[in-house]
């Protein structure tokens, strides 16, 4: 809070004290006052006026600027009320208030979205897993009677049952540790489950599935890892080169304090310039554009869940040559005391 700032709002009352001032003063020179009692009479109104501004710009001053800074210092700006004390000048009182009915009401506002939104969310998760019954009836016919089947009818099935799923976990990522088990889970078997999973996409598409090196154990939520790694498998599969044999290799290595899991596949590559943005919610990139549809929902949510579990994903491509994505885990000591 600047002093000019304050003293230009207060402009009136100092124009307005200057005024009286005058008029006093010429009342004192029509009654022929003494002049030593004008002086000492000015220097006293002055004082007083002078130290009373001082006082309410010293107050004001300390309010509003731990007002300000702690708005400044706030993720959620709303709970300022939380952190500062009630002024005890007039305005600031009124403001005071103000804020309190505001922060009220945006409270009320934010339950209420927040309710609904957890109805929405309970909705959609209901729909889903009742959506998922006849998506398996389908693809259990199909698989039974392949014959009768175009192979394309199998092909966009896989492709809502995977989007079906990825809405799913995207609608339980933002709550996802309400759904963890944290527990010592075997990579092979994981690998397992999402290689099944992908099984007729990568025999149709001539990709060499290899895994090596992967028996080891880490601290990790089973359902939650295999639907990461499905989500990099996938886009593995889905930006493949055209021509030739395509490979997916799968390899893990231990460290002292983690375990790497790595996913490189030999196809299109990433652009340089889409590679910081892989992560970014509904990125779809160069690729995305021109070789399928995409959603670009896929890593973001992998992103998303690597993080609450406490792994770390990263990316590096060379476009027309490979892609490789890193999951670290990290080896916590600590649950061999706690469980």
């Amino acid at each position: 809070m600047k002093l000019t700032r304050f003293l230009k709002d207060k402009l009136y009352f100092i124009l307005t004290f200057l005024g009286v001032y005058l008029i006093l003063i010429l009342m004192f020179l029509a009654f022929r006052i003494d002049s030593s009692l004008i002086i000492a009479t000015s220097i006293l109104l002055f004082f007083f006026v002078s130290i009373t501004l001082l006082i309410e710009y010293v107050r004001k001053r300390n309010f509003y600027t731990h007002l300000l800074s702690n708005i400044e210092a706030l993720d959620k700006a709303y709970l300022v009320l939380e952190t500062i004390e009630k002024p005890t000048f007039y305005d600031g009182e009124l403001l005071y208030q103000a804020l309190y009915e505001i922060n009220k009401s945006m409270n009320e506002f934010t339950k209420n979205l927040e309710f609904q939104l957890d109805d929405f969310k309970e909705y959609i998760e209901m729909w889903i897993h009742e959506v998922k019954v006849p998506i398996s009836s389908l693809v259990l016919m199909t698989h039974n009677h392949q014959e009768k089947f175009d192979k394309r009818i199998v092909t966009e099935l896989k492709r809502i049952e995977d989007y079906v799923e990825q809405v799913l976990y995207y609608v339980r990522s933002e709550n996802a540790e309400k759904d963890y088990l944290i527990k010592e889970v075997s990579l092979s078997k994981v690998i397992s489950h999402v290689a099944l999973k992908n099984k007729n996409d990568l025999l149709e598409n001539k990709i060499d599935f290899k895994v090596q090196d992967v028996n080891y154990k880490v601290y990790t939520d089973s359902k939650w890892c295999e639907f990461i790694l499905n989500q990099i498998v996938n886009n593995s599969i889905k930006y493949r080169k055209k021509e030739g044999i395509s490979c997916i290799q799968i390899t893990a290595e231990e460290k002292e304090d983690c375990t790497i899991l790595i996913v490189k596949d030999y196809g299109i590559g990433i652009p340089p310039g889409d590679l910081p943005k892989v992560f970014l919610k509904s990125f779809t990139g160069y690729n995305g554009r021109i070789m399928t549809k995409s959603t670009g929902m896929g890593l973001f949510i992998a992103k998303n869940l690597c993080e609450k579990l406490g792994h770390r994903i990263e990316i590096e491509s060379k476009q027309g040559e490979y892609t490789k994505v890193s999951i670290t885990f990290s080896k916590h000591h600590f649950y061999d005391v706690v469980k």
